[in-house]
């Protein structure tokens, strides 16, 4: 009988994905010994229903481009096949069905472990994942019914900020995507000491 794989699924937005995503996500794998993790954009955060991102293909293709050259990487369409906010359970419940005999890991951000009680039936995806819960100096509390990882660790990079015309905490292939597309107009503030 095979040893179950550890898969790490990482959600989000991506609007865009930058160099923090990438840290936190190779934190968390090699803290807790993941063999793969999976970047999965959202079509539309059920949190953030007052944003409008860059379309989903430019997301995911700017996801392909920052993960091309890491091997533990995965980009998942699977919540950009539907209509509609998506919801963490049905990710979750979806990719147990395809992968019934590995160990799935949900990363996700102390604030985010803070708000899970608020999100959609979080019983349910508790049932299927374990949590790797990234944070900073503070340490989550733990929650019954709940299998926690903590991971310690933070990155500067703020998708806000790039949005908003700073180019830093990019990788340089995602960076000239954004610039060909014209994605985020506006002033283009960048620190030369942090460019790639």
């Amino acid at each position: 009988m095979s040893v179950p794989r550890k898969i790490g699924l990482f959600g989000g937005t991506f609007d865009p994905v930058h160099l923090g995503h990438v840290h936190l996500a190779d934190l968390a794998r090699r803290t807790v010994g993941l063999d793969e993790i999976r970047f999965i954009p959202c079509q539309i955060s059920p949190h953030k229903t007052g944003t409008h991102p860059a379309s989903p293909a430019d997301r995911l293709e700017m996801l392909e481009l920052a993960t091309a050259d890491l091997p533990w990487a995965v980009v998942d369409d699977i919540e950009l096949t539907g209509v509609g906010p998506n919801f963490s359970y049905l990710t979750a419940e979806r990719l147990h069905a395809r992968f019934p005999d590995d160990r799935l890991f949900w990363i996700m951000g102390g604030d985010q472990w803070a708000a899970l009680p608020t999100w959609k039936h979080p019983e349910k995806l508790a049932a299927v994942v374990e949590f790797i819960v990234l944070a900073r100096n503070d340490r989550p509390a733990p929650r019954e019914g709940y299998r926690m990882h903590l991971v310690t660790g933070e990155h500067p990079a703020s998708s806000t900020a790039i949005r908003q015309g700073k180019r830093d905490h990019l990788h340089p292939v995602v960076r000239d995507f954004i610039d060909l597309r014209l994605l985020y107009p506006g002033p283009v503030r960048s620190d030369p000491s942090t460019r790639g």
